[in-house]
Formats: structure tokens, sequence, C-alpha cells
């Protein structure tokens, strides 16, 4: 029993990643190489695994293009799982002031592991948009303003713990190594919020400010994206200081 214990952890460990690459990939779905490459696994073992996780429901396939999307038994766990992490309800009006008083597009993200997963979306009113998040993508810790305010927040073991597991820079180049996201922990430190300059695509960036919870602990974040024209200095503070006041309001507002 013992001896089997890796090999199984292994396949669960290639189950959760597919399933976190799926849900990335929504709502447009992927196809199985997109898959098997977000996920380092060969297209015949992903092709093995994403069949298994639809007979289970947990995947669908879409018959014409082939490409995978998630499935109803998701739905289904994650309604039960609602009631314990899902904080949509308390932070709907939160997003729509952010998105009205900034005219940006405004977003709550939440932790989970080592990266952060967008869970909710609020459109802003100025026409020219950035793109880069949309509900379900995911990003590792460092990377996006959302997830460098939570990283920033974090007693610094955990930070030299995630360093350790995490290679940024491996996936989204040299600009999030180590020692440049620990310069933007600084800066985060300094002012209470993270600012991504244009770091994902370029001409679009973000601000974002952590949201604790009853611990304490950063949990969620509050951000804003937008074109590189809308983010100048004093607009940049003006809008950091908005998200300070609606993530304190909302953390204060998940200890109650």
């Amino acid at each position: 029993m013992n001896a089997q214990s890796p090999t199984r952890s292994h396949v669960v460990a290639r189950v959760g990643a597919l399933l976190r690459a799926v849900g990335a990939a929504e709502p447009s779905g992927a196809s199985t190489t997109d898959l098997g490459r977000a996920t380092e696994l060969a297209r015949p073992t992903a092709h093995r695994l994403l069949s298994s996780l639809a007979d289970e429901g947990l995947i669908d396939r879409d018959a014409q293009t082939g490409r995978w999307r998630l499935g109803p038994e998701l739905y289904l766990l994650g309604v039960g799982a609602a009631n314990r992490y899902d904080i949509s309800d308390q932070a709907r009006d939160v997003l729509s002031r952010l998105a009205r008083e900034t005219g940006e597009s405004a977003f709550l993200s939440a932790r989970r592991g080592d990266e952060t997963v967008c869970l909710l979306w609020e459109e802003g009113s100025f026409p020219l948009r950035s793109h880069v998040l949309h509900e379900g993508i995911r990003f590792p810790l460092g990377v996006a303003s959302a997830g460098l305010s939570i990283l920033s927040h974090l007693p610094d073991r955990d930070v030299d713990d995630y360093f350790s597991r995490m290679k940024p820079e491996k996936d989204w180049g040299p600009v999030h190594s180590e020692e440049k996201i620990r310069e933007r922990i600084r800066l985060t430190k300094r002012t209470g919020y993270a600012v991504n300059p244009a770091l994902i695509v370029d001409g679009s960036w973000g601000i974002g400010a952590a949201v604790f919870d009853r611990t304490g602990r950063p949990a969620w974040a509050l951000s804003l994206t937008g074109v590189q024209t809308r983010f100048r200095d004093e607009r940049i503070h003006e809008m950091g200081v908005l998200l300070l006041e609606q993530a304190h309001l909302l953390s204060v507002r998940l200890k109650s």
C-alpha cells in the first residue's frame, strides 16, 4: 500500500493540474494538445486523464471542436463549497464602486496555494480596456498585481518558502525573477498597494490591494486594470488609496 502511495499522489497532482488548466481556459475551452503543454504532460497521458474526468462529469468535451471545458459535477461541488470560500456576494458592491469611481475594470481574486484565481469582475466605463484578467484565469503569486499584493503581505518565511518552490520567470520571463519580484514586494510594503506596470501584456497596467481573512492573513485581493495612458503617477496613488479603503472595508465585513 505504501509503495503505491507516491504513484497515486502523482496521479492526483496531474488531475489537479489538468482541472486548473481547463478552468484557466474558460469560457472557450482548450484542446488536448494545449492542456498537455500547459501541464507538461504527454498528449496521450493528458487525453487519458481528461477522458476519465469526462466520464465522471467533471469536465465536458465539445463534440464539434474537441475542446475541453469544466463539467456539471464541478459546478455542483462548487455550490457545496461556496458557503465556505465564496465571498462574491460580499464583494459585489465594492467592485461596483471601484469600477464606477475609476472607470477601470475591477476584479476580485482569491489565493489558491501558490496562485491567484480571478473570481469576479465589474467592467469599467472607460472605452479602452485591458483584457488580461477574466474569471477563472490563474497567475502565480507575484506576477499580476493581485498576487503581488497578497505575496507582499505574507510573513517573510512564507515568501522565502514560495520562492523555494516557484520560479515564475520560467514561464513569465526575467521581469518576474525572484530578485525583481522582491523589489516590487518592497515597493508594495511601502505604499500598501501593488502595481504591475505592463509586465504581463505590453500597455496593460494593474494595481491591487490585499483583502484579509478572519485570522489576518491575505486571502483575496481587489485590483483594477487599464491601459497605460490611464495610469499616471498621480492617478495611480488615487486609485491605490481607493483600493486600500475598499479592501479594508471588505476585510472588516468578512470578519463580522
